[in-house]
């Protein structure tokens, strides 16, 4: 239940400038001692990656007014120190590191808006960022530390007349201006590293962007003399697409990691605080059902956009991360998904778990051309999914995957439902599943056949088209009748394994028995033999054993036979 209090404090959502959520006085969950960690175990070039809407943008800028030394004021001939900004903190008490505030020069660039169709245009939104970069250090050019060549350089491009070159070289060009200035190494923080990445791969312009990222990053990370210390975010390390060839100071720091693990996400007791200061009560465990469930090092972390989202409207649960998030290569993934991935997606949705191995060097062209390792740890640490129990088995790292979540369980079943849905309608599907539940033979038998034959349509015809159409059919199933029944499939019962199986929670209703059948050519099958088979099968392997162990004696039995294009249902009731 959910109380309203009188008065909030303002929940910053959408709120990613840090001295913005200090300053108007906005709920802030302290992560602070960020500042201190990184300090501690600081590396040459460490890369965060975690999923979108995790606190990366935020957190890079507290680092920026907290390490950076202000730029003076050209009117007033002053600098604005940031100091104020964490009187009060979990970083003040630590003088040893608060001595360090405002005592490096910065660069700072977030690409998490480069999201375009074109490479023209997101080469163009690169540059806007680099130039606004170079103004916001333009006091350079009032200086007698640049010669008259690099203020020349410099101009040209803050006016968009410098060559492709010089914006390559920008990063590494602007670490040595700051150093000759201020005498002092900057930092350099980069945060979503990866979005044009992504953009560039949905949108045909993958290497042109890869190509121009890798000679951007590698200038001012690798090797760079001037440089005296850099962080990066993004989604994914992608450390196999060359952008970091040759980096071998660079420090990954993952979920898997146990640096910064409670750092990005919330943890239980930032949960239970933000809940009690807002006055709304809910049962913990409705709260970890429908957001918690992501591991990170040692701790298991909330979504802290879901988290925010549903404190700002009073309690309410729903999903707020996946109706936000960029999901399109997500769905995707899953709607075009191959038997395997079928398979084990059934398991995900199900509430089980599937061990697979633990790869954080993914590979975009791996992804995108249906490898199933790749695809898994895309959706790991895109946050789709989570991982527990992580070994080392035969010199492999695996883990177990699982769906963290209701709030990303719902994603995974709406997009599997819309995909149903938009081949053949919701009235259709609806009516098919129906028929099937009150052992309507004869309906369903009319609308499956259709069904088939409008599904394979959207598929290469071969010989697994019967398995294709099959784990579809069981998934939209399982999304479709899961509050009223359970869905079992390729699951042992009597003295063999049956195919699926529809048990409803009601026990007074109809149990279902579905076995699949292939014609066998060699073996002169036909259809109706094939389907004959089917049902034999059931009787003679006793799958109705399950179902009559839960006190279900309503059973009705299918054999389904196929035929390239063409389906026979027999029924045993």
């Amino acid at each position: 239940m959910a109380i309203k209090p009188n008065k909030r404090k303002r929940l910053p959502v959408g709120i990613h400038d840090f001295k913005k959520i200090i300053e108007q006085d906005c709920y802030y969950v302290d992560k602070t001692l960020f500042i201190k960690e990184l300090w501690e175990n600081r590396a040459e070039a460490t890369l965060i990656p975690r999923p979108r809407r995790f606190g990366k943008t935020l957190n890079m800028s507290m680092l920026q007014y907290f390490f950076e030394i202000p730029a003076p004021d050209k009117i007033q001939g002053t600098e604005e120190s940031h100091r104020h900004l964490f009187t009060g903190l979990k970083i003040e008490p630590y003088p040893e590191i608060m001595q360090l505030q405002g005592t490096f020069p910065v660069i700072a660039l977030t690409f998490k808006d480069v999201k375009s169709k074109k490479y023209t245009s997101c080469l163009h939104k690169i540059k806007r960022l680099i130039i606004d970069e170079y103004e916001r250090h333009n006091y350079l050019l009032d200086t007698q530390t640049l010669t008259e060549q690099q203020k020349k350089l410099f101009n040209d491009i803050i006016s968009l007349d410098a060559v492709s070159e010089d914006y390559e070289n920008a990063l590494k060009n602007l670490s040595k201006y700051l150093h000759d200035y201020h005498n002092q190494k900057p930092i350099i923080l980069i945060d979503e590293y990866d979005a044009p990445i992504h953009a560039g791969f949905l949108n045909g312009y993958y290497d042109d962007v890869v190509d121009f990222m890798k000679t951007f990053l590698s200038g001012g990370l690798k090797d760079n003399k001037y440089l005296e210390w850099s962080v990066l975010t993004g989604i994914l390390r992608v450390s196999k697409e060359s952008i970091f060839s040759g980096l071998n100071n660079l420090k990954i720091c993952s979920f898997t990691s146990t640096f910064y693990a409670d750092k990005f996400g919330l943890i239980e007791p930032e949960v239970t605080q933000i809940f009690a200061d807002y006055n709304i009560r809910h049962a913990s465990n409705d709260i970890k059902d429908w957001y918690n469930g992501y591991t990170s090092g040692q701790y298991t972390i909330y979504n802290p956009w879901s988290i925010i989202n549903c404190v700002d409207n009073y309690g309410k649960l729903q999903p707020y991360w996946v109706n936000v998030s960029t999901n399109k290569i997500i769905k995707d993934l899953i709607t075009r998904a191959d038997e395997s991935l079928k398979t084990d997606i059934e398991t995900l949705i199900s509430g089980k778990s599937i061990c697979k191995p633990l790869n954080e060097n993914i590979i975009f062209s791996d992804v995108f051309e249906r490898t199933t390792d790749a695809t898994w740890n895309f959706l790991l640490f895109s946050g789709y999914l989570t991982f527990t129990n992580q070994r080392l088995i035969e010199e492999t790292t695996k883990a177990d995957f699982k769906i963290p979540n209701k709030e990303v369980l719902s994603f995974f079943k709406n997009t599997i439902r819309q995909w149903f849905k938009d081949r053949l309608g919701e009235q259709y599907y609806n009516c098919m599943l129906q028929s099937l539940v009150t052992g309507d033979s004869k309906t369903f038998s009319k609308l499956f056949t259709k069904t088939v034959m409008q599904t394979f349509s959207f598929f290469d015809v071969g010989k697994n088209e019967p398995e294709r159409f099959y784990h579809a059919f069981v998934l939209g199933m399982l999304v479709s009748l899961s509050q009223t029944h359970q869905i079992i499939s390729n699951r042992e019962s009597g003295i063999g394994r049956y195919d699926v199986m529809v048990i409803p929670h009601d026990i007074s209703k109809l149990g279902i028995i579905i076995e699949f059948k292939t014609v066998d050519e060699t073996e002169q099958e036909t259809l109706e033999s094939a389907a004959d088979n089917a049902l034999a099968q059931i009787e003679e392997k006793q799958y109705e054993h399950e179902l009559t162990a839960r006190g279900i004696t309503n059973i009705f039995k299918l054999g389904i036979a196929f035929e390239g294009k063409e389906v026979l249902i027999k029924t045993l009731e």
